[in-house]
């Protein structure tokens, strides 16, 4: 099973898919997190641009464009690696718990409609997850934790930004065909676990998916 959590920054995905793969595991699943960015050579090049320490030829910052080139293959060999890729991961048996997917490139790496369907050839051959989990919390609640927690903001970091983003969320989710669960940024964290916990053990049971135990 590939479940995918999905918000603008702030919304608190991190905190929710390690709550998520703390209880499964518990639980006695073969759980594996992970999450976009990766970790790898292409992710950790991603990583250096988003806080504008890496630039290209020129002394140009990367752009959209060129992100979202980066960010298809650092999802292929996320995907299809042949140590920790996520297929392999899943054909082994495990529930994969993933930060962000292709859904945050349709609507970081996008500002027009040509964009967007730029960025969706690129993305159109990767699998959609088993559920994804929209974690629907208000911008500025957003922001307010964003220039709290973070003492170095990514470029996408800001109001503007973060305002298209959301609203492009809105118009892609509003046609999504993968299911969709969306979840209460507002609550609690506690309160949002519990919600997203349900939504899951529903969807294992649905697909009679079983613990190790």
């Amino acid at each position: 099973m590939f479940i995918v959590f999905e918000a603008i920054d702030g919304s608190g995905t991190s905190t929710q898919a390690r709550l998520l793969y703390e209880y499964l595991f518990n639980q006695g699943y073969r759980v594996f997190l992970t999450e976009e960015p990766t970790s790898g050579p292409i992710g950790n090049l991603i990583r250096l641009a988003l806080k504008g320490r890496f630039k290209m030829t020129g002394d140009k910052r990367l752009d959209d464009r060129q992100l979202a080139f980066l960010f298809a293959a650092d999802r292929h060999d996320h995907l299809y690696n042949e140590v920790d890729g996520i297929m392999r991961k899943i054909e082994e048996g495990w529930i994969v718990i993933c930060t962000r997917y292709i859904l945050s490139s349709l609507v970081y790496n996008c500002n027009d409609e040509k964009e967007l369907e730029f960025v969706r050839h690129l993305n159109s051959e990767f699998p959609l997850p088993d559920l994804t989990l929209f974690i629907d919390c208000p911008l500025e609640i957003c922001l307010e934790r964003l220039n709290k927690g973070r003492p170095v903001q990514d470029i996408y970091e800001n109001y503007d930004k973060l305002k298209r983003v959301r609203e492009s969320y809105d118009r892609l989710l509003s046609k999504y065909e993968a299911p969709l669960h969306y979840v209460n940024g507002k609550a609690d964290k506690l309160k949002q676990h519990e919600e997203i916990r349900k939504i899951v053990e529903e969807m294992l049971q649905k697909y009679e998916i079983w613990c190790q135990n």
